[in-house]
């Protein structure tokens, strides 16, 4: 007995680090695919076809990031755009049409909501991700992305050289396993589009 408990406190280790490993792993993939959505919906955005004939009202009408309007005082961002002539999708995967679009304008927003069909009380594993985009119809619709996001943060960063067309993006996301893990990732991204 006094050989074998070092070697299963040893293996029990080893099996808790690998179960570990494998979550961090899951939850920065995880992490990885919403920088990727959001990133391609932030260089977007302000896109005009270069033979636009529809004037716009205000230039910030682009992007527009609301402070601390989401689950556990998470940021949310919505991004427009027009669509090209090439295939654009939208952050579910659906490709962008004429219908897909209000008064010529593609729409995509972020949030991080509390996770649906978890009754109140009951403990979660952070809140979910939610793309919003356009319908067929041009109604607003939520999709959730992935599950275990504590929270979102989008900060516009000021740079010294002030440029009209351009403007980055930092965007912090930290990922939960709703027990030990508690992963916080940052990117930043510049919009290209932007009159």
């Amino acid at each position: 007995m006094l050989l074998l408990n070092p070697l299963l406190k040893t293996s029990a280790d080893l099996v808790a680090k690998q179960i570990e490993y494998e979550k961090r792993q899951l939850l920065t993939s995880e992490a990885e695919r919403a920088f990727e959505l959001i990133g391609r919906a932030i260089r977007m955005a302000g896109y005009r076809k270069i033979d636009s004939t529809q004037l716009r009202k205000q230039k910030d009408q682009w992007i527009l990031v609301q402070k601390k309007s989401g689950f556990r005082g998470s940021d949310s961002v919505m991004i427009q755009h027009e669509i090209s002539d090439e295939i654009d999708f939208d952050c579910i995967g659906n490709t962008l049409t004429k219908e897909r679009t209000k008064q010529g304008i593609a729409r995509q927003a972020f949030l991080v909501d509390r996770q649906a069909g978890i009754p109140k009380g009951m403990k979660v594993n952070g809140g979910s991700l939610i793309c919003q985009s356009l319908d067929r119809q041009g109604r607003l619709q939520s999709t959730t992305l992935m599950n275990g996001v504590n929270y979102l943060v989008i900060e516009e960063i000021v740079s010294s050289e002030k440029s009209p067309t351009q403007k980055l993006y930092q965007v912090s996301l930290q990922m939960t396993d709703g027990a030990l893990l508690n992963l916080d990732l940052i990117r930043t991204f510049s919009t290209r589009n932007l009159p």
